[in-house]
């Protein structure tokens, strides 16, 4: 990844605090209290899709929690209940592992099934948009905000997730985490190791929604109005 300007912006700041720049002798601070470690420290994934489960009432988000076979039915009961008739996906690997390949391909005979496809750049977004029903896998799941993470790039545009009328977040049950310090420290370490890391992360907690008047909770607002997770052994 190529960072333009780097150098310049960090003198500037330098500049503005009234000092030189640091360019070595910088290190972490160790706390000693570290209190976002002790949440549900211990947890298994039972007892984390119990919580994730609890916190999906509070955000108005229904969840599935199916065996790996029964995710496509899952799927085509969801698609169903949410009345699609257009259906854009991403383009994941994992639709492969999942057996989805075929399903959407089964699925586009019934109704409008587009996989994202990344030579088609900005038209994605425009299907995206008449779509209504998105589908996306979740990379993290973070259990105590009901948050699914993703990591979005030019087969996954954050568009699906966004702009259809519904979502359906597809979470493979290794995925679920305690809550945002476990997802902060993954993205942490893949940066170190020099991995590649997603153009963008969405974190993306059920249905579109709102509070900002008087802190009456309004969903539905800019986004999709209904959400599904299914959560999916593997």
């Amino acid at each position: 990844m190529v960072i333009h300007n780097q150098d310049a912006f960090l003198s500037n700041v330098a500049a503005h605090l009234g000092r030189p720049r640091r360019t070595s002798g910088v290190k972490r601070p160790t706390w000693s209290v570290r209190p976002q470690d002790r949440v549900f420290a211990g947890y298994s994934k039972e007892e984390l899709i119990a919580v994730l489960k609890k916190q999906c009432q509070a955000i108005h988000t229904d969840v599935v929690e199916v065996k790996q076979h029964e995710l496509t039915q899952a799927l085509t009961d969801t698609i169903k209940r949410y009345e699609g008739k257009t259906v854009i996906a991403a383009n994941d690997k994992r639709n492969a592992l999942y057996g989805l390949d075929q399903f959407y391909e089964q699925l586009n005979e019934k109704i409008d099934v587009h996989i994202w496809d990344a030579q088609l750049g900005k038209e994605n977004q425009i299907i995206a948009e008449r779509a209504d029903i998105g589908i996306s896998f979740s990379d993290i799941t973070l259990a105590e905000s009901a948050t699914v993470t993703l990591f979005n790039d030019k087969h996954h545009g954050r568009s699906i997730s966004l702009l259809p009328k519904s979502f359906i977040a597809i979470i493979p049950k290794s995925t679920i985490v305690p809550r945002m310090t476990q997802a902060a420290r993954q993205l942490h370490t893949s940066v170190k190791k020099g991995k590649d890391v997603p153009s963008c992360v969405s974190f993306v907690s059920g249905p579109s929604n709102s509070a900002d008047i008087e802190m009456n909770l309004i969903v539905g607002v800019h986004g999709p109005i209904q959400a599904t997770y299914i959560v999916v052994g593997d």
